[in-house]
C-alpha cells in the first residue's frame, strides 16, 4: 500500500510512518522540509507549503498511485491571529481533500482534536453525540473544528477523523517540555481545586488507532463520516499526572493554586492587553489554558473500541517510564 502522510516529520506523523514502513507500506510524506532523516528510510518526502494556493500543483502529484491519505500536518497552539490558524487548518485541509479526490484516492484519515467539543464547562464520560459548541476560546479550537466538519461531509472520498486528546511520549517537542520548563522556572500553578480528569494519549498508541482506522475504512465501513475519541484505558488526574512527570523529572511538585474563577479574570485581561497591542507572542495564561487546567474532559471510547478495534497497547505507566528516559531533565 502506498500511502501519504501530510506532516510526516511532525510528532505524531513520524510515528505514523514509522508504523507504515514497519509493517511494510511505502510512504510518501508532504511537508514544508526537505527531511533528510526520513529520505533514508526510503520515505518520498514532497516539499510545499499546504496553508498557500500554490500547493494544488505539488499536491496534485502528490497523491498518484496513493491508496490512503492521513492529513496529520496542521497549526496548534492556544494564542495566534485566527486567520493563520484558518490558512493552516482550514485552507490547508481543503486543498488536501480535493486534491485526494481529483485523484481517485478512495480513503482520507483526519487527525481532529477533542477540542473541537470543547466548550467552558467539564466533559465527563461523553460519547461522539456530543455537539460542537456555541463558541470557542481558541482559534486553534475553532478551526480544526471547521476543518473536520469540512472532512467528514466528503461524499467523494471515505473519511473518518480521530481526536487523540494530550498526546505525550518520546519526542514530543511540546506537552512534557513546556510542563517541565514551568517546573524548572517555578511557574507551574495548579488552578482549581485538583480534581478534574482528563483523557490523555501515549503517542504510539495514537499513531496505531490512525492505521487501524485506515484498515477499516471503505465505502461500506461504519467509519465512513465518523469522528472518534481514542485514549489510554481510563482518564487520569490532571494534577496528579503532572506531579508524576515533574517529580519523576527531579523538581518539586506543584504548590501554588488559584481558582478557576480569578485564572479566567487574569486570562482574558492579558488576552485584551496582548491583543490590543497587537502581540503575536502568547501571553502568560489564556482563558483556553485555564478551562483546560481546570475541568474535567474525558470520554466514552466504546465506539473506537467496537468500529476500529482500538485499545491502548501501552499503558500509562510504560509510556511514562519510555518518555522520561528519553527525555531526561528538561
Amino acid at each position: 500500500m502506498l500511502a501519504l502522510v501530510t506532516g510526516g516529520n511532525g510528532f505524531i506523523g513520524r510515528y505514523i510512518v514509522e508504523m507504515l514502513l514497519a509493517r511494510g507500506d511505502r510512504v510518501r510524506v508532504v511537508g514544508r522540509g526537505a527531511y533528510p532523516e526520513l529520505a533514508a528510510l526510503g520515505v518520498e518526502c514532497v516539499r510545499v507549503d499546504l496553508s498557500t494556493p500554490d500547493a494544488n500543483v505539488p499536491l496534485a502529484g502528490a497523491m498518484r498511485a496513493v491508496e490512503v491519505v492521513f492529513h496529520v500536518a496542521a497549526k496548534a497552539g492556544v494564542w495566534g491571529p485566527f486567520d493563520d490558524y484558518y490558512r493552516a487548518n482550514v485552507s490547508a485541509t481543503q486543498r488536501v481533500v480535493r486534491a485526494a479526490e481529483r485523484a481517485g484516492v478512495p480513503r482520507l484519515v483526519y487527525t481532529s482534536s477533542p477540542s473541537v467539543v470543547f466548550g467552558e464547562e467539564d466533559v465527563e464520560g461523553a460519547d461522539e453525540s456530543l455537539p460542537y459548541p456555541a463558541r470557542y476560546l481558541s482559534p486553534y479550537q475553532h478551526t480544526k473544528a471547521l476543518a473536520e466538519r469540512f472532512v467528514l461531509a466528503r461524499e467523494a472520498i471515505a473519511t473518518t477523523a480521530i481526536r487523540p486528546p494530550l498526546v505525550w511520549g518520546p519526542r514530543d517537542p511540546h506537552l512534557f517540555p513546556r510542563i517541565l520548563a514551568r517546573a524548572r522556572a517555578g511557574r507551574l500553578i495548579q488552578i482549581g481545586p485538583g480534581t478534574n480528569k482528563v483523557d490523555v494519549t501515549y503517542v504510539e498508541n495514537c499513531a496505531e488507532a490512525h492505521l487501524l482506522a485506515a484498515d477499516r475504512l471503505g465505502e461500506q465501513s461504519p467509519l465512513r463520516g465518523r469522528a472518534y475519541f481514542i485514549g489510554q484505558e481510563q482518564p487520569v488526574n490532571l494534577w496528579a499526572f503532572i506531579n508524576e512527570v515533574v517529580t519523576r523529572a527531579g523538581y518539586k511538585p506543584v504548590r501554588r493554586t488559584i481558582s478557576l474563577q480569578r485564572a479566567l479574570w487574569l486570562a482574558s485581561l492579558l488576552e485584551r492587553v496582548y491583543g490590543g497591542l497587537g502581540v503575536r507572542a502568547e501571553p502568560p495564561l489564556t482563558r483556553l489554558t485555564a478551562v483546560q487546567l481546570a475541568r474535567s474532559r474525558w470520554f466514552d471510547l466504546s465506539a473506537a473500541r467496537r468500529d476500529l478495534g482500538y485499545g491502548p497497547r501501552i499503558s500509562t505507566e510504560e509510556g511514562l517510564q519510555r518518555t522520561l528516559a528519553n527525555l531526561g531533565r528538561a
